[in-house]
């Protein structure tokens, strides 16, 4: 078989372009000429429903329109047919009839990747919406999440045991994106990254078969899942090692304008102290409603302290020694409440387009940049975005997993965030342009996570560093014709 995306595409475009000239000669009406236009996609899934579980839904569906759909309103893309998985079974038949004709092929897990990459036009979306499903065995402190699983849905089912693992900063996030893609999150100083902590994984790979990748069979493809993205098959369900939840600290606290550099020169040096138990964040965003900095630059930092309540006071007082906050919402706080902390700014259908970048130090070009930058945030939820790494993180080998960046301190990130798509003109080539300025003084990489859809090949290159290679070597191995190639694309 040959790679399938490109050919696909070209030649739907064409035959449709043919068609539509034909009918469009005699006074077709367009309508008409749409109608059957979704027919003839259609029946290229002719056959599948009967071999799942599930539901196949096509564009002729009443539900089509609302389960297309993803987090980032700035895709809105049209896919063939959409396989709702319920099961392992399912995801094993929608593969392999996809390869028994021809059909590109895209993984949704939570559908929240900033790319948009879990629907293409004219493709079919395997989704795994349908399996939810969450077993915690606490006496082994391992929790089992299928593919269509959210972070919230797991610290539901883990925090009333009082265990937790890493799972990210927004609980609306996919257990299996951001896991695939490395895992930053509020507990990665103290306990790793999400992949980190990843046990083992069940995968139906490109010529749909099911095997289990752990340390001990498939050991190259759970080494290439860790960090490397949906590039060698479908997780179906991930295995974690879950850690005994201490009291947690944390919370954000918001300075105006005037106080920003000072802030960020501040969280320069408590970052560069901080012990493994607090993971801190900073920069700058849009006042939220209500406060006195509403729809103003203002500058912000958030942590997160696992440990004995006296510890995290010790580790918050020089946060509240920097100076009055206009917001200050740091205290005891659950784990659960830390995830649902950038909940406000994770509204699905926004329109979101991201840059990152890893880099060794907060040098002063750094944070001059970051300055220089700010007031140009696009409204209403951008923020310019520091997260410290290091910890727990930089204790496992860069070659360990495929996830490399492990030597940068920070990764940061220019995240635009806007409503009307009137305003993409102005806000896209903004966080391009402060991306690309930050990127003079990074490691070259990005996190994979925080990518959108265009930044090309060496981007990609970049993003796995020294893994890359390795990477492309799994790649051949598992899915030789970049059957899985809808992610940030490791082409064999």
């Amino acid at each position: 078989m040959k790679n399938f995306g490109p050919k696909f595409t070209r030649r739907a475009v064409l035959a449709g372009s043919a068609a539509l000239g034909g009918l469009a000669a005699v006074g077709t009406p367009l309508s008409v000429l749409a109608r059957q236009a979704a027919s003839a996609t259609a029946s290229r899934f002719d056959g599948l429903a009967e071999r799942m579980r599930g539901t196949v839904i096509v564009p002729s569906d009443d539900r089509y329109d609302d389960v297309r759909k993803v987090w980032n309103g700035m895709i809105d893309r049209r896919p063939g047919a959409i396989a709702r998985c319920s099961g392992v079974a399912d995801v094993m038949e929608a593969v392999r009839f996809a390869r028994e004709h021809d059909i590109p092929t895209t993984i949704r897990g939570g559908g929240h990747n900033v790319a948009g990459k879990a629907v293409r036009d004219g493709a079919l979306t395997i989704d795994l919406a349908q399996m939810h499903g969450i077993r915690v065995d606490a006496m082994a402190k391992r929790a089992r999440a299928e593919g269509g699983v959210r972070w919230a849905a797991f610290d539901h089912e883990t925090l009333v045991h009082n265990l937790a693992t890493t799972g990210g900063t927004v609980g609306s996030t996919g257990v299996a994106g951001l896991t695939l893609g490395g895992g930053l999150g509020w507990l990665m100083r103290k306990h790793g990254l999400s992949c980190d902590n990843l046990v083992s994984a069940d995968v139906v790979t490109a010529d749909g078969q099911f095997l289990t990748a752990r340390a001990d069979e498939n050991d190259d493809l759970f080494w290439a899942l860790r960090g490397g993205g949906g590039n060698f098959g479908v997780v179906t369900s991930f295995e974690f090692r879950l850690h005994e939840l201490e009291p947690v600290t944390g919370g954000m606290v918001l300075y105006p304008r005037d106080r920003l550099e000072d802030l960020l020169h501040f969280y320069r040096d408590y970052t560069a102290s901080a012990p493994d138990t607090v993971t801190a964040m900073a920069g700058a965003l849009i006042g939220p409603p209500g406060t006195a900095v509403e729809g103003e630059v203002a500058g912000w930092m958030a942590l997160c302290h696992c440990g004995p309540a006296a510890d995290g006071d010790k580790a918050v007082r020089p946060v509240r020694d920097f100076g009055p906050a206009v917001l200050d919402t740091i205290g005891p706080v659950g784990y659960g409440g830390m995830q649902a902390l950038f909940s406000g700014a994770a509204t699905p259908g926004l329109r979101n387009y991201w840059r990152s970048n890893f880099v060794k130090s907060l040098s002063d070009d750094v944070l001059d940049t970051l300055l220089a930058r700010a007031d140009g945030l696009p409204k209403p939820g951008s923020m310019l975005l520091i997260e410290h790494m290091g910890g727990a993180v930089a204790r496992v080998g860069e070659n360990e997993t495929a996830f490399a960046n492990r030597g940068a301190a920070y990764n940061v990130s220019v995240l635009g965030t806007w409503v009307d798509a009137t305003d993409d003109a102005e806000n896209v080539p903004w966080v391009r342009a402060a991306g690309d300025e930050l990127r003079e003084f990074a490691t070259g990489g990005a996190y994979v996570n925080y990518m959108a859809g265009d930044e090309g090949e060496g981007n990609v290159r970049a993003a796995y560093e020294a893994n890359f290679r390795r990477l492309v070597e799994v790649k051949r191995k598992y899915d030789p014709e970049n059957f899985f190639s809808s992610n940030q694309n490791i082409a064999p």
